[in-house]
């Protein structure tokens, strides 16, 4: 099989597409890269990449009217919970003093935190009780979703915690100057769709205890940059590592035409990954005794899963033997087995504990789907976590 398999939805036309469903030389499209000569002659691999790249096609369609029905239902649920539900919006109206939402204002609520409005931590868990880690993870995830504002407010305020700041990361083309002359870049994609935009979010917090919570926002309901990430069924094969979900890799921050250089240009828009390493080189350094842990809820939860495959990539060791754990929640699946066994063997030496919390039959934890007519996905876990009294929804 090929050592990739890149596809650009930019690139395709429809006619182009549906061309790849009839001809097993793939090669020839223009939206599919992959090495000179390959031929693709099993149906069901075409009919895969079809469907990926036109589900992007539809979603880039469909951007604007998605994300202005989202934002309209945002703006319509806070409006509502402002004036204390619809009849107190009628007499508010009446009475000409209507609460009108303000979007970059710590009160105003995504539509995920619209759904669910718990902001504290479980008090009956302390600090010390071994299931501290997994309920600030969870909250963190879910507060990932809300405005800068929002997010400062709630570790400060509620959680009484070091608010260390929130971000959007670029997911775009970037040619860095910096690159190794040994630095091994023939896996990656010279063509393959970027989103050319800040689409990748994450905030970074500091408990009472020392420890560095690094929270990456997952995919929101209305927005379809997240869900083209989701999509892309590109995958990538790192040396050594295995083959793993080009889309995920993407959003993390690599870099087109260059993969995983150790260094980021100084000039160029910070990705995720570059940008979260500095920062925690910066803060561990200061405090010998501080530790990081990774989380994030959907693609945030795959995110948080790759971010240590990447600093194995970049034998960032003293990093690794910081990172105490990473916790994960409705998180797709990323990699090969290849890539499964990698990530077992990183964990082991580092002694880096992994935990994935699902719900047994929740769709999003089996995907990409387990299917050999394009790649093996599976997990890289041994501490699963699934709702109780249920069949682990581990493949």
């Amino acid at each position: 099989m090929a050592s990739r398999l890149l596809s650009n939805d930019q690139d395709a036309s429809f006619v182009d597409l549906c061309k790849i469903l009839f001809s097993s030389d793939v090669g020839k499209r223009k939206f599919v890269d992959c090495p000179d000569g390959v031929r693709e002659p099993l149906f069901g691999r075409r009919w895969i990449i079809f469907v990926s790249v036109l589900v992007q096609k539809m979603l880039k369609a469909t951007a604007k009217p998605m994300s202005g029905f989202g934002s309209g239902v945002e703006y319509w649920l806070n409006l509502l919970s402002g004036n204390k539900g619809f009849f107190g919006l009628v007499m508010n109206s009446l009475k000409g003093k209507v609460v009108y939402p303000d979007r970059t204002s710590a009160n105003f609520l995504s539509f995920t935190g619209s759904i669910d409005k718990r902001l504290q931590l479980d008090c009956n868990i302390g600090q010390e009780d071994c299931r501290y880690y997994s309920v600030l993870s969870v909250m963190a995830a879910k507060a990932s979703y809300e405005n800068h504002q929002y997010i400062q407010s709630i570790v400060k305020d509620q959680w009484k915690m070091d608010y260390l700041g929130s971000y959007d990361f670029w997911n775009g083309k970037i040619y860095p100057e910096f690159i190794p002359d040994n630095f091994p870049v023939l896996m990656f994609a010279e063509i393959s769709h970027y989103q050319e935009k800040a689409t990748t979010q994450a905030f970074v917090l500091k408990d009472n205890k020392d420890v560095i919570i690094v929270a990456f926002r997952g995919t929101e309901t209305f927005d379809p940059d997240a869900w083209s990430s989701d999509f892309d069924i590109s995958w990538y094969e790192l040396p050594g590592a295995g083959k793993i979900h080009g889309g995920f890799l993407k959003a993390l921050g690599m870099q087109k035409s260059r993969g995983w250089p150790k260094k980021q240009a100084d000039n160029k828009p910070e990705t995720a990954y570059y940008a979260l390493r500095k920062l925690l080189k910066e803060k561990l350094q200061n405090n010998d005794k501080a530790k990081f842990i990774v989380t994030g809820h959907s693609l945030g939860g795959a995110l948080a899963a790759l971010f240590p495959a990447i600093l194995s990539l970049h034998d960032e060791s003293w990093l690794l033997d910081r990172l105490d754990g990473v916790y994960t929640f409705g998180q797709p699946r990323v990699g090969d087995e290849k890539f499964a066994e990698y990530m077992e063997g990183i964990l082991g030496k580092h002694n880096i504990d992994y935990y994935r919390f699902v719900y047994s039959y929740d769709m999003v934890p089996r995907l990409p789907y387990d299917d050999s007519t394009l790649i093996v996905y599976t997990l890289y876990s041994v501490n699963d976590l699934v709702e109780s009294g249920s069949p682990p929804n581990k493949e």
